[in-house]
């Protein structure tokens, strides 16, 4: 093999929260008037497996070059299983769930789900925009299960910290994080390889028939560290943004994006 930049088909995604900055920012041919949240530039899923879109490797997905070079693509002549990363850009034109990702003891331990680990690098905001990363100091599991059974609904939101954000912050979320982003942001979330979401709360909304999504609301409890608050939960604009046992990102000062 003679390696060369491997460039991918974008995998695009229709949300009840997206919209169409994927088009008007990175000129993106996605379907005129549809609600596209997320682009998946990179993935290694059972069900969504990136394409590559150049050279002499076109047409096949990562996963079957992978199997036919290993080392020569990871580093690792022995290296099986699911690429490491799974990369998107997100448009939320309105707000995403409120809702977490399982770590690997919970996905263990309950048998169900694949964990995942993410962060967040702002590429866009709107003025005001916020994002919600992680409980706020004193909520308890209990506290938060007594809200989602009394309410009123926005009170699970609540519970959790607020964040404003701008262009340039990088947040990370670590598995077990209760979260949600806010409407008005374009972002890039890099991740492990997982689509394991469990929804808590859906501000209320119906989908295109009238009904409300699905909330895993057990799942959610189980996978939540009711422990971890916005004190140790970091956000960091330049140098080293994530240095994490999944992956590490670099932003030097002349760079307008991240470098992987």
């Amino acid at each position: 093999m003679n390696p060369y930049p491997l460039k991918f088909k974008p995998i695009y995604k229709q949300r009840i929260w997206g919209g169409q900055k994927l088009r008007e920012v990175f000129d993106k041919d996605i379907p005129a008037g549809e609600k596209i949240g997320e682009s998946w530039e990179l993935a290694d899923l059972p069900d969504d497996k990136s394409v590559i879109a150049n050279g002499e490797f076109a047409g096949q997905t990562l996963s079957s070059v992978i199997e036919k070079y290993p080392k020569e693509i990871t580093g690792d002549e022995n290296f099986s299983g699911a690429f490491g990363l799974l990369i998107k850009f997100l448009d939320a034109e309105d707000v995403l769930s409120v809702q977490v990702h399982p770590d690997e003891q919970t996905c263990r331990r309950t048998g169900k789900g694949e964990p995942k680990t993410e962060c967040w690098y702002i590429i866009f905001a709107e003025p005001g925009a916020v994002i919600y990363k992680g409980l706020k100091k004193g909520v308890s599991k209990e506290v938060f299960a007594e809200a989602i059974e009394k309410g009123p609904p926005r009170r699970i939101a609540e519970l959790l910290k607020k964040v404003p954000v701008e262009a340039g912050q990088c947040h990370f979320l670590p598995a077990g994080t209760a979260h949600s982003i806010g409407a008005g942001l374009l972002i890039a979330e890099i991740q492990t390889p997982s689509d394991t979401t469990y929804r808590v709360f859906d501000w209320n909304r119906v989908d295109d028939t009238g009904k409300p999504r699905a909330l895993h609301i057990e799942e959610a409890l189980e996978s939540i560290h009711f422990d971890a608050c916005d004190d140790n939960i970091s956000v960091t604009t330049i140098g080293r943004l994530i240095d994490c046992e999944y992956f590490k990102i670099d932003k030097s000062h002349q760079a307008q994006n991240c470098e992987l």
